[in-house]
């Protein structure tokens, strides 16, 4: 039975193919941004005393339809960089999600932190766009792709400065897709693709399994403070909140008033390699 995940990447392949024939690869690389240093992700998520937040600008979802359909990607993302978000996440998917890559390229030029494209990445054209506007990180997702797609995507985004993190759903996505010649960060979502259920236990139960050179991220599913010190504890320093921001007029009030409260945690100590 298929499911919406697959809808999305069928229309992707598509919609790609459009758009190479638009903007051409050469014309891609002419962008400024194409040639410049991009910020480590890994790093901001590792700094210490940081909130470890991936703020994410996300309009709508196939789920939920519009979240926030009128938020000022400037204001909201500047906003969220002010609050002390480690990193920001920017949805470009528009036909199921709302979002376009005019708002990375937006958001890079009001911000000065790390900037993770999320998009259902396919095809290694959509690699030399992110960096073409402005991204310092894409997402890979294990559920779509191959390992060898992974390996290939990943390589090219790396040789590019582009870190990779990669999206896991269960213990057999994680077992064949990590790959540390490819990857640098590995989130898992929490949300389950079949009925969209949310659970924390997705991300606590795979904690150990994730290989200790990999930054652990958590997505989806994640409100309150007392949730990130439970995530912490289990060894993740990346925490990916989308809708718990968005749903408020001023997503970036939402994730300075969640700073605070990380800040009043318990300080964990994690190793990382």
């Amino acid at each position: 039975m298929s499911t919406i995940l697959d809808t999305i990447v069928a229309h992707k392949r598509q919609e790609v193919a459009s758009r190479r024939e638009l903007v051409p690869t050469k014309l891609l690389e002419t962008s400024l941004y194409f040639n410049s240093q991009p910020l480590s992700l890994r790093k901001y998520l590792l700094r210490e005393g940081g909130s470890g937040l991936i703020a994410e600008f996300k309009r709508k979802s196939p789920s939920k339809g519009w979240i926030n359909q009128y938020a000022p990607v400037e204001r909201t993302t500047l906003g969220y960089m002010q609050a002390g978000a480690a990193a920001l996440s920017i949805l470009t998917d528009a036909e199921f999600f709302g979002g376009k890559n005019e708002d990375l390229t937006t958001a890079r030029r009001f911000n000065f932190c790390p900037i993770l494209r999320k998009d259902f990445v396919v095809d290694e054209y959509q690699i030399l766009e992110a960096k073409s506007i402005g991204a310092d990180a894409v997402l890979l997702i294990a559920a779509v792709l191959t390992p060898q797609e992974i390996d290939t995507l990943g390589r090219l985004a790396r040789s590019l400065g582009l870190e990779v993190l990669l999206e896991v759903h269960n213990g057999e996505e994680l077992a064949r897709s990590a790959n540390a010649d490819a990857v640098n960060l590995i989130g898992v979502n929490n949300r389950n693709l079949h009925d969209f259920s949310l659970s924390l236990d997705t991300s606590l139960a795979l904690a150990e399994a994730i290989p200790s050179e990999f930054v652990k991220v958590s997505e989806s599913g994640i409100s309150t403070a007392s949730a990130i010190g439970q995530l912490r504890e289990a060894g993740y320093r990346g925490f990916l909140l989308g809708e718990a921001f968005m749903r408020h007029a001023r997503p970036e009030r939402a994730c300075a008033a969640l700073v605070q409260e990380i800040a009043a945690l318990p300080k964990t100590e994690t190793a990382v390699a």
